[in-house]
């Protein structure tokens, strides 16, 4: 196959191994057997042509900074870089959309729209590393999901190349469409098991012209969760509601201790449009009783200010070991019976959690700290500390992955969520879009 590209594009021996593992810190046994270096089109569908023909598997990729293990290259597949793909076609202010490649990354695009007074929505943690090709292979989500939803309500058609190498085009440019099968939807999220995203069109939204930002300092971590709750029950439906543990928390202040000790929970909340101030005014009555602190920004730095303890979780729970960010969601009324049991479970296995929620919506990251050195016994307990957290995601009646996706990691999880006649109806599928098993094979499924 090597002959398919340019050799200056088509990677072998130990130009490879890079490519054998992205964010989650997954490592597949082997190794792949080739990289392609993909910068149109023609490449994609050239690549796959060739991989149908010789019956080779293929693992689509962005950026690699996927946290299921989906991007990981497989032994003997060829990985099929998409990033070299990077650029934004069209950007269309007055009909409020863009047409871009996969390699894309999603703060440039933000960046790109905000010169016309736009964004886009989705803006996952990871969004100036992430690609949109990545973003839309997981149906990523981010901060402001709650209120813009996640990536799959911000595409509005595809270009995608199938397993033979067949350019297929979807969905379309306007906001409304009902024609046809939803196939566009149908490939969000599917995770390059399907076909392989050469280009999209996306929905742009207007930048806010006011904001607010509310942080709230709580007892604990469930009690914050209940205030959040409380603003669900008055139909307050805020841009942004993130929330940090104790552990978390403690992890910032060790960066920087200017942010504030470890005590307690923190709750931040943005609100955004015309009406921001009078929902921030709601929103301070509801949690002003029920927290410890309340503090309201009285600008954009202001606000900044007390966003930088979110910003900094990550990089700060980094320090202290290799993390394996976890992802669940459940329904928003148990937010607060799902990080109580987390706890309990963490103190169970003797396993270091630091949990992060996008709370407006349900969705948790238990963040399982690996001290850097770990033995066999400390990565068991680990895997244990998942397992758990997994089922009980399903016993709230929740799911295993609210955004990350399945990928490798969850695959056995699946089953369990889905049922048998669903997973039944997603592998037919999957034989429909990719007879021979080429695309990204065991993954997602």
């Amino acid at each position: 196959m090597s002959g398919v590209l340019p050799a200056d594009r088509w990677l072998t021996g130990a130009d490879v191994e890079p490519y054998r593992f992205d964010r989650s810190g997954w490592v597949p046994e082997g190794r792949p057997a080739a990289v392609a270096l993909a910068e149109s089109v023609e490449d994609v569908s050239a690549v796959l042509r060739e991989a149908s023909r010789t019956g080779t598997p293929v693992v689509p990729r962005g950026a690699g900074t996927g946290l299921a293990g989906g991007a990981a290259g497989t032994d003997g597949s060829i990985v099929l870089d998409v990033s070299r793909m990077n650029r934004i076609l069209e950007l269309a202010p007055d009909d409020e959309l863009a047409v871009v490649e996969p390699g894309v990354i999603t703060a440039d695009l933000d960046k790109a729209a905000a010169a016309y007074g736009l964004r886009y929505a989705p803006d996952p943690a990871s969004a100036a590393i992430s690609t949109i090709g990545g973003n839309i292979a997981t149906n990523a989500g981010g901060l402001r999901c709650a209120k813009y939803g996640v990536t799959r309500e911000s595409v509005l058609g595809l270009d995608v190349v199938l397993a033979d190498g067949t350019l297929l085009r979807t969905g379309r440019r306007t906001v409304k469409g009902v024609a046809g099968y939803d196939l566009t939807g149908l490939l969000v999220g599917s995770e390059g098991t399907l076909g392989v995203v050469v280009g999209a069109t996306l929905r742009l939204r207007p930048i806010p012209d006011e904001t607010a930002t509310i942080a709230a300092r709580f007892a604990d971590f469930t009690s914050a969760a209940r205030a959040s709750a409380a603003l669900t029950a008055a139909r307050i439906r805020p841009s942004l509601a993130e929330l940090l543990d104790e552990a978390t928390l403690a992890a910032v202040s060790r960066l920087d201790p200017a942010l504030g000790s470890g005590d307690g929970a923190l709750l931040l909340v943005q609100t955004d449009g015309p009406a921001a101030s009078l929902e921030a005014d709601r929103i301070e009555s509801i949690l002003a009783p029920l927290a410890r602190t309340t503090d309201r920004a009285g600008d954009a730095q202001e606000a900044e200010a007390l966003l930088a303890a979110r910003r900094l979780a990550l990089p700060a729970i980094e320090r202290l070991g290799r993390p394996f960010i976890e992802d669940i969601a459940v329904p928003r009324t148990r937010l607060g019976e799902a990080a109580s049991s987390i706890a309990r479970i963490a103190a169970a296995t003797g396993v270091h959690v630091c949990t992060i929620a996008h709370a407006a919506d349900g969705n948790l990251h238990p963040i399982i700290v690996t001290p850097d050195g770990a033995d066999h016994n400390a990565e068991k307990a680990v895997w244990e500390t998942a397992e758990q957290i997994f089922a009980l995601a399903l016993d709230l009646g929740g799911t295993v992955t609210g955004e990350h996706g399945i990928g490798t990691l969850k695959r056995r999880w699946l089953t369990r969520e889905l049922g048998p006649a669903s997973q039944s109806l997603h592998h037919r599928l999957k034989a429909v879009f990719d007879p021979q098993n080429l695309l990204n094979p065991g993954k997602a499924l």
